[in-house]
């Protein structure tokens, strides 16, 4: 088994951040770690990367975490939530710098830097680098050793739609090329897209484990759709809806439309049907904004 965690639980005081949870990520799998805020995702990571100590028992490719820490270090590649690069040196400066401290060879910055895609941007500085050009340089930074498996914490939370795709076609591209990936999301689309099994983590213990198309349905992940018609025209808008079984109501300038994971659209359907124009819209106060809803508007679709 490629990782293997046993049992791990991990205590801050009395306060239990990983609660006797065991998991395994086979070779060239990616497995996606789910929850809220507070929910043990981050502290699994760190105690997989050995950067916490803990009770139980993970081995990466057979080697102890506890016990042979710098060695399992090796076979991993993180990228972190929070970008830790150095600002002033230029992308191909700071993978030199990173490649010494993973003596890694000297000709593998220049390879990483075409591998993710930055092979033209070298020279710039760090600072810069658009949000998701820094994302790849992270990657990249990570991928110096040629590690097998990859570690990544909350992989496109600061990356805007655009970006977010680059960054999700570069990962299925290393994990066709056999990475082993271990990474946490808020985001539904990513799970789908990367992952090929789910672990909903809740106040550090495992709640579910489940297919990617499952997790919406299994936690029964919903939204709140605020579409926007001519000021007019809310009414019939909301009596089309409700007379389709949707959970409709006026809302000032709009109207608030109840919806599942996976059924957003339906009711823009639903009004283009009754011809009614949706000028705009956009997702608030659901499951699916906690855990990797956003808003947009029709010109972006």
């Amino acid at each position: 088994m490629m990782i293997r965690a046993e049992r791990i639980t991990k205590r801050f005081g009395r306060f239990t951040a990983v609660d006797d949870l065991s998991f395994v990520v086979h070779p060239g799998e990616a497995l996606a770690l789910w929850g809220s805020n507070g929910a043990g995702k981050t502290t699994v990571i760190r105690c997989v990367l050995g950067l916490l100590r803990y009770q139980g028992r993970i081995c990466i490719d057979g080697v102890d975490v506890h016990r042979c820490g710098r060695h399992a270090r090796r076979l991993m590649g993180y990228v972190p939530q929070e970008l830790a690069l150095h600002d002033d040196l230029a992308a191909i400066e700071a993978l030199h710098f990173y490649a010494q401290l993973k003596q890694a060879g000297s000709d593998r910055p220049a390879q990483v830097l075409v591998q993710v895609g930055l092979a033209d941007h070298g020279k710039k500085k760090v600072r810069e680098l658009s949000g998701g050009m820094k994302q790849r340089l992270s990657l990249a930074a990570a991928m110096l050793a040629d590690p097998p498996v990859l570690v990544l914490d909350e992989l496109t939370s600061n990356l805007d739609a655009s970006a977010q795709s680059g960054f999700m076609e570069l990962l299925e591209e290393l994990k066709q090329a056999g990475k082993t990936i271990l990474f946490t999301s808020h985001r539904l689309e990513e799970v789908e897209v990367l992952a090929d099994r789910v672990i909903v983590l809740e106040k550090g213990r495992l709640k579910h484990e489940c297919q990617p198309d499952e997790l919406a349905e299994t936690l029964g992940l919903r939204s709140t759709l605020k579409l926007f018609v001519a000021d007019g025209l809310i009414p019939e808008a909301v009596r089309q809806l409700r007379l389709r079984g949707f959970m409709a109501s006026a809302n000032g300038t709009g109207l608030h439309v109840e919806v599942g994971a996976r059924s957003k659209g339906l009711p823009i359907r639903a009004l283009h049907d009754a011809a009614i124009f949706v000028r705009d819209f956009e997702f608030s106060n659901g499951e699916c904004d906690r855990h990797g809803g956003g808003n947009g508007s029709l010109h972006d679709q």
